[in-house]
């Protein structure tokens, strides 16, 4: 039954409440920093990790930290987790650090992280909320890795420097701000459709057993 439901919590932010496509959340650094697969990974990478230690430490502290001041604390965890961070990347991932460090303090504000502090972390204990935060992290970076594949491909018509469709054919529209929303759009259609498909065949399924019941 453990098993079971932390494999709920994990799979739930990968597709059933997947931040971009289904919360819309993060959407500043969905279409900001999704320019590259590098980038979006270099972004998921450091939202994941955010993600999993905000939500640890704050379930570790939640019966300890007065309801009055809650969200601050957290904000602070949340803050000094991106600084640390930041350090890295600017020790360690220079060049990724220079494309994309706008962004990078933002996941301080970002409603992913703060929210599953309020919503899951602060509620549950520290086994379950480092599954959720994994979770979560890990549909956030499937977001950007589906939406800086196609931005990057139609764009540039390269993925991480390996150049896959000629320059001629190329629509470099599709690496400014009008392709990131055209691509969301798009993929976010791709996703109700699918969801709808999905919740039709089960009600279908669901009909289809109900009838046999009645007949039996």
């Amino acid at each position: 039954m453990k098993t079971n439901s932390l494999f709920n919590i994990f799979t739930t932010g990968i597709f059933k409440e997947n931040p971009i496509f289904v919360l819309f959340l993060g959407m500043c650094p969905a279409l900001g920093v999704t320019t590259s697969v590098t980038n979006a990974i270099g972004m998921g990478v450091g939202v994941i990790f955010v993600l999993l230690m905000s939500n640890v430490i704050i379930s570790l502290i939640r019966n300890i930290v007065m309801e009055e001041i809650r969200i601050p604390v957290f904000i602070v965890i949340i803050a000094s987790l991106v600084t640390l961070l930041e350090m890295f990347m600017k020790a360690y991932t220079l060049d990724l650090y220079n494309s994309m460090k706008v962004f990078i303090p933002l996941i301080t504000v970002n409603c992913i992280i703060l929210g599953r502090a309020e919503a899951f972390a602060s509620k549950n204990g520290p086994v379950k909320s480092a599954v959720d935060g994994v979770g979560m992290g890990i549909g956030f970076m499937i977001g950007l890795l589906a939406i800086s594949f196609f931005r990057e491909l139609l764009g540039t018509g390269a993925i991480m420097g390996v150049q896959i469709i000629p320059v001629a054919f190329t629509i470099p529209i599709f690496t400014t701000a009008v392709g990131a929303f055209l691509t969301l759009g798009v993929l976010t259609g791709v996703m109700m459709v699918y969801q709808n498909y999905k919740k039709d065949n089960k009600e279908k399924l669901e009909k289809a057993q109900e009838a046999k019941s009645e007949v039996a």
